[in-house]
């Protein structure tokens, strides 16, 4: 049994896969201020809290962006399970063609994510992973990444808006009704969940505009949900991307 771990800004996602099914899916906040020991033990807290044996994991795969998390994280997985685990990074084969000025400092997150995809659809492919960040990334055929586009996620956004405006309040993004609010909530609402699936949708002209063609468009990460049904393209929604990419990778690379 595989356990997958992707460290991200705000969760870690975590997952154990068995003959390439996905047993379970959960997420942990992620805490720079957090010990190994601590990691460790709500690591194995969780696994076992989905009815699965530490005793029964027999590897493990881990990608992150967050460098002061990584290690904490490594080391505690190391302490529950005995073995060192794998590292998605340089060096590790991917299948992938990075057409990138610095190939080494493609987010690990990205590269799994098109691992993934690839493995389920055909080139060309439009990924977008909606989290902390809202990343974009083009995959051509023949494997060929050729990069994309980063912008602030959701909630990011909404945390700078209602920290700098003082008579603006926390909210819920839960779908708005209507596009024209009528109170402060439910502008607010309009603004950051219609105005994000409006950037995607102009982002999406503007790539099909410079490749040429149109794409397969796939979108995951925890904030998809809310947003892709808000936009006028076509977008295919993939839940499990993070963890089916850790196990393709995983199977490339083990001795």
């Amino acid at each position: 049994m595989l356990l997958a771990i992707d460290i991200g800004n705000t969760n870690l996602v975590i997952g154990c896969l068995k003959d390439d099914k996905i047993l379970f899916k959960a997420r942990i906040a992620t805490d720079r201020t957090r010990t190994s020991d601590q990691y460790g033990v709500e690591i194995k807290n969780m696994i076992e809290a989905f009815g699965v044996s530490v005793g029964d994991i027999s590897d493990c795969i881990i990608s992150s962006v967050v460098p002061p998390v990584f290690n904490s994280v490594k080391t505690g997985v190391i302490k529950i399970i005995g073995k060192q685990p794998m590292v998605v990074g340089p060096g590790l084969k991917t299948g992938l063609n990075i057409h990138m000025d610095v190939p080494s400092q493609v987010g690990s997150d990205r590269i799994v994510i098109a691992v993934a995809a690839l493995a389920e659809y055909k080139a060309p492919l439009i990924l977008m992973d909606m989290g902390t960040a809202t990343t974009i990334e083009v995959v051509e055929p023949e494997n060929r990444y050729l990069g994309g586009v980063i912008f602030p996620g959701v909630r990011l956004s909404l945390d700078a808006l209602t920290s700098r405006a003082a008579q603006l309040p926390g909210i819920s993004l839960d779908q708005p009704k209507q596009v024209i609010g009528k109170n402060t909530v439910d502008c607010m609402r309009s603004g950051m969940m219609y105005g994000t699936a409006a950037m995607i949708d102009g982002l999406i002209d503007k790539i099909g505009q410079e490749l040429g063609h149109s794409s397969t468009i796939i979108a995951t990460g925890g904030l998809a949900q809310f947003i892709i049904p808000l936009c006028s393209h076509e977008i295919i929604l993939e839940k499990d991307l993070l963890l089916k990419g850790l196990n393709i990778i995983y199977k490339k690379n083990k001795k």
